[in-house]
């Protein structure tokens, strides 16, 4: 494949967290359960090959320049190396970029370099590895960077503005095979969710089904300023009331669950799983009126059964209980 084909970023570095694969070692102070801690997506394999163990984790704050003095709010960035041996061992790493990245897919042997485009659930993958051919152990593999959901997000609502949850991600590997980082990044899943069913790593349609207008009612208006509203919702009366939650707009959009707005059908209300565990999801919802501004908040949440009573008669019902609200 020409080198044409692979696709480049020309951005000037401000700020990427670049690991040194020579440099592997463990570091204790830092581990996976603080990568859960961080708001960022941070992304870990399920699967690795036989022997390879995690060595080291690292978490860094990007430093706020002048023209970043609007934000209020820190800046991590994650790295991330397995090995099978921590001295003279193959590994696999994943490092992370803010905004203004460079090129990934350099090497200082190109005339023994050969490019490639792999498909994942992250979407396509351009890679660069040495020695040339599809076999065999390779020296070296690397990858362009990948922009994660949140990247996307706030570039779609402000292709100039500085990214504040966006990452990119670039993944890294030395003495495997094509066949096995292969498996690697199809494993790929944020930290935080459980592999089997993180639909914002893997691509897929949510298997969360409720309706977007239910979390129009926990955010206020434009014009008001304090949310959650709403902070608990029956849903057996939502999948019963047809008429105040129509479902036939309500359609799959990617990620995202999505219908129009009561006011205008050139807007919409939406929502994509983050997170979920057991009953408790994480998701983003978005609001746009039909205009140029789009509305997004971040909203945690459980799915419980509680016992009320109605018309004086014991009844239990399934409700949704806010337990987090963040607006973005």
């Amino acid at each position: 494949m020409s080198r044409n084909r692979i696709k480049r970023t020309s951005r000037f570095v401000l700020c990427a967290f670049v690991l040194s694969l020579s440099a592997v070692r463990a570091t204790p102070e830092v581990t996976l359960d603080d990568l859960r801690k961080l708001e960022i997506i941070c992304f870990v394999p399920s699967h690795l090959p036989e022997g390879f163990r995690l060595q080291r984790v690292d978490i860094t704050f990007d430093e706020l320049h002048e023209e970043f003095d609007d934000i209020k709010h820190q800046l991590p960035l994650y790295s991330i190396v397995y090995s099978n041996d921590p001295q003279r061992g193959a590994t696999f790493s994943i490092e992370s970029a803010r905004e203004g990245i460079g090129d990934r897919n350099i090497m200082p042997d190109e005339e023994n370099a050969e490019e490639t485009e792999i498909k994942t659930p992250l979407g396509p993958m351009y890679l660069i590895y040495r020695p040339k051919g599809k076999e065999g152990r390779k020296i070296e593999i690397l990858t362009n960077w990948v922009e994660d959901e949140n990247m996307k997000a706030e570039k779609a609502k402000d292709p100039q503005g500085h990214p504040i949850l966006g990452r990119f991600h670039g993944f890294s590997a030395a003495g495997i095979t094509l066949a096995e980082f292969q498996k690697i990044v199809d494993s790929l899943h944020p930290v935080n969710s459980n592999p089997e069913t993180a639909p914002a790593a893997a691509g897929k349609t949510s298997a969360l089904k409720i309706h977007p207008k239910v979390f129009n009612m926990i955010d206020c208006w434009i014009s008001d300023s304090e949310s959650p509203v709403v902070t608990e919702i029956n849903l057996d009366a939502v999948e019963k009331n047809g008429n105040q939650f129509n479902t036939d707009d309500v359609k799959p959009d990617g990620e995202w669950t999505r219908s129009p707005t009561p006011e205008s059908k050139e807007g919409f209300m939406r929502y994509r799983v983050l997170e979920s565990k057991g009953n408790h999801y994480k998701v983003e919802y978005q609001e746009n009126g039909g205009g140029t501004l789009t509305t997004a908040s971040i909203i945690e949440f459980e799915i419980e059964k509680r016992n009320i009573r109605r018309d004086g008669k014991p009844v239990t019902i399934r409700v949704l209980r806010v337990s987090s609200y963040n607006q973005k």
